[in-house]
C-alpha cells in the first residue's frame, strides 16, 4: 500500500482507482489549497501526488519528495506548466496529465464563447438583469454573425479539431495554424495571414516560451475592428494589457475569455471592457469530465506504482 497526497477535494468517484487499489489517501480537512511551503513539507513521506493546475510543483517541491520516496506526480489537467518537468525528469519522478478526456467538453465551452462574444450575449444579459433594457430596438446589441464566418484556430490539437467539427454545423470556413503542416485542409503556415483572414480567432495552444504573449498589440491590429478573439487555452498566451486596450479602443470587436494571465486576478480594464465575456476557467467543468480527469490521474499513479508505464506520461 502506497501513500498518495491528493491536494484538493476531487469530484465524486474521482479517487475510485486509488480506493480500489487499496492505497492510503492523504488529504487535509476541507478544500483549502496547500501553499508552497506546505507542499514542500507534505511530499516528504508520500509515494505520489495527485494535484491541480493551481498547485505549483516546482523544483523545491520535487526535490523534497525525492529525498523521500516520491515516484509520480499526476496533474488533473491536460496542461502541466505548473510542474517543473525538467527537474522531475532529473530526479526520476514521473509526471502524468489527463489528455483526451476533456477535449469535447472544452470545445463546447470554446464554442459557447464564440457565440456569446460574437452576439454580445453577456452584455445583453447584464442589461436585462440590471433593468437597463427598456424594450426592443432595431439597433440594439448588433453583434456579428457566426454562421458562414471564417474561424481561425491557433493550434490544431484535439481540442482545436473538436472546435472545427462544431464549426462545420454553422457553415463556417475553418482555417488553422500550427507549428507544422497538419496536412488538413485549411492549414495556414503564417499566423499573421490567419489573423488577417479570420472573423473569429480561437486559441488552442499549450503555454510555453514560444506561446507566451503570442497575441499582443500587433496581432490584435491585424485582426481588425470586426474580429472576435476567444481564449480557452492558457491566460498568458494573450497580453491582457494589449487586449484590454484593443477592446476599449475598438481595435477588435469582442473577446471571450475563460483563462487569465494571473488567475484568479483579472486585468481591471478587462472587467469593464465592452463586448467582453469573462468566465472563471470552466472549460472542462462538467461533473462527468472532471470526474474522468481525476480517475485518469489516479489510474496513472497506480500504473507507475505497479511498475508500469502509463499512457499519459509527460515527456519533454
Amino acid at each position: 500500500m502506497a501513500r498518495i497526497l491528493v491536494t484538493r477535494v476531487m469530484p465524486e468517484g474521482g479517487l475510485d482507482p486509488l480506493v480500489t487499489a487499496g492505497h492510503e489517501i492523504v488529504q487535509r480537512a476541507g478544500d483549502t489549497p496547500y501553499n508552497h511551503a506546505e507542499l514542500v513539507a507534505a511530499v516528504v513521506d508520500v509515494d505520489a501526488v495527485v494535484c491541480l493546475l493551481t498547485d505549483r510543483i516546482d523544483s523545491a517541491v520535487l526535490a523534497s519528495g525525492a529525498e523521500g520516496r516520491l515516484r509520480v506526480v499526476a496533474n488533473v489537467a491536460v496542461g502541466y506548466d505548473n510542474i517543473d518537468i525538467e527537474a522531475a525528469q532529473h530526479l526520476g519522478i514521473a509526471v502524468c496529465n489527463t489528455p483526451g478526456v476533456l477535449d469535447e467538453t472544452t470545445a463546447d465551452l470554446a464554442f459557447l464563447l464564440i457565440l456569446s462574444a460574437s452576439r454580445l450575449g453577456s452584455e445583453a444579459e447584464r442589461d436585462v438583469r440590471s433593468g437597463a433594457w427598456k424594450g426592443w430596438g432595431v439597433r440594439q446589441y448588433l453583434g456579428r454573425d457566426v454562421h458562414h464566418a471564417v474561424l481561425g484556430l491557433v493550434g490544431y490539437g484535439r481540442i482545436g479539431a473538436a472546435v472545427a467539427r462544431r464549426a462545420a454545423g454553422f457553415g463556417m470556413k475553418v482555417l488553422h495554424h500550427a507549428r507544422h503542416d497538419t496536412g488538413v485542409p485549411g492549414y495556414t503556415a503564417s499566423l499573421d495571414a490567419l489573423l488577417e483572414q479570420a472573423d473569429i480567432v480561437s486559441l488552442h495552444v499549450p503555454l510555453n516560451e514560444d506561446s507566451r504573449h503570442l497575441i499582443g498589440a500587433r496581432q490584435l491590429e491585424l485582426m481588425g475592428p470586426d474580429a472576435v478573439l476567444v481564449n480557452t487555452a492558457r491566460g498568458p498566451v494573450v497580453d491582457e494589457e494589449a487586449l484590454a486596450q484593443a477592446l476599449h479602443a475598438g481595435t477588435i470587436f469582442a473577446a471571450g475569455l475563460d483563462v487569465y494571465e494571473r488567475e484568479p486576478e483579472i486585468h481591471p480594464r478587462l472587467l469593464d471592457a465592452p463586448h467582453t465575456v469573462l468566465l472563471p476557467h470552466i472549460g472542462s467543468a462538467t461533473q462527468a469530465t472532471r470526474a474522468q480527469m481525476a480517475q485518469m490521474a489516479c489510474e496513472a499513479v497506480c500504473a507507475v506504482l505497479d511498475g508500469n508505464r502509463p499512457p499519459n506520461l509527460v515527456t519533454s
